[in-house]
């Protein structure tokens, strides 16, 4: 079977770059959803794909419904039902059966399409082409994202730890103050014994190997700690550690209402570190050249002083 679907990906690939097939535009029958989320209707992919009969191209469609549950995937998800009413030339009114198609859909149609049809090779082409290319957008808007949490959770804890500091806790004593939150977070496990179950090396940072799950609920346990130390104005070293960890306890028991996983669980990430580093140089190349601009600006404003 997969050295049939080669053949043709390879066939289908080979006439485009001759120019002896003309490519088929699946881009223009692309559309969007009230919540942002892209989809084809079947009923205007059906031509593009060489169906000029709507009963044979939905044996294609069940076809690839049956492959989307042997992969795994939800069929209601990617081949939602839908329906439009179209008026017949009697007057009465008829509903089309129609389906609003993930990416994912139309791969899988593709691939359970008609093998002879010149359209169907030019769509496996397309659609592993476009899939790949959309799951390496989607990994990067992720890591983006990680990284702009990674961001703002050092941030916070800055604020954290100019509260903590008002609130009386000494500088000594910062890690017991920092580990009680842990503690109420992560259910009784201090920072040490977190990265011993999840295999982190003892020198390297926590929240640099945390994904975003695990970085928002700390980043919720760092601002909300701050929020009622500063709010309820905590004063003692006693208090404000215990507050922490009651926070932390706060947070996990919402964690496990909503049936989270818990944090302790979730698995590590590769280190961001290297990432937030090169945005650092960044950052530092763009404002040094800013400073040159500014100066050269400077200097050519005085020449004509």
């Amino acid at each position: 079977m997969a050295k049939k679907e080669d053949t043709h990906n390879a066939a289908a690939a080979a006439a485009l770059a001759a120019g002896t097939a003309q490519p088929i535009d699946f881009e223009s029958i692309r559309h969007l959803n009230p919540y942002g989320m892209e989809y084809w209707s079947a009923r205007e992919l059906a031509p593009l794909l060489g169906y000029s009969k709507w009963e044979r191209f939905e044996g294609a469609i069940k076809r690839a419904m049956i492959a989307c549950t042997q992969v795994g995937g939800i069929v209601d998800d990617h081949f939602p039902a839908t329906g439009r009413t179209v008026r017949l030339g009697s007057g009465a009114e008829r509903v089309l059966t129609d389906y609003a198609l993930s990416r994912l859909a139309c791969y899988l149609i593709a691939e359970n399409g008609d093998p002879r049809k010149p359209e169907i090779a030019q769509a496996q082409v397309y659609f592993v082409v476009a899939t790949r290319q959309n799951e390496l957008r989607q990994l990067g808007e992720q890591r983006d994202e990680r990284l702009r949490l990674r961001e703002r959770v050092s941030e916070n804890n800055k604020k954290l730890a100019e509260a903590a500091h008002g609130a009386g806790v000494l500088s000594r004593s910062f890690g017991v103050f920092q580990n009680a939150g842990y503690r109420g977070l992560y259910g009784g496990l201090d920072l040490g014994a977190i990265k011993a179950r999840k295999g982190i090396g003892a020198r390297e940072d926590l929240l640099d190997r945390s994904g975003r799950a695990e970085l928002a609920a700390n980043d919720f346990r760092i601002t909300q700690t701050e929020e009622r130390l500063r709010k309820e104005g905590i004063i003692g070293q006693t208090r404000a550690i215990d507050t922490h960890q009651e926070v932390g306890q706060t947070v996990r028991r919402a964690i496990e209402e909503i049936g989270g996983t818990m944090p302790e669980d979730l698995p590590p990430e590769h280190s961001i570190k290297p990432l937030i580093e090169a945005r650092r140089r960044s950052r530092k190349k763009a404002d040094s050249a800013h400073e040159a601009v500014s100066e050269t600006e400077s200097q050519q404003g005085r020449l004509f002083d």
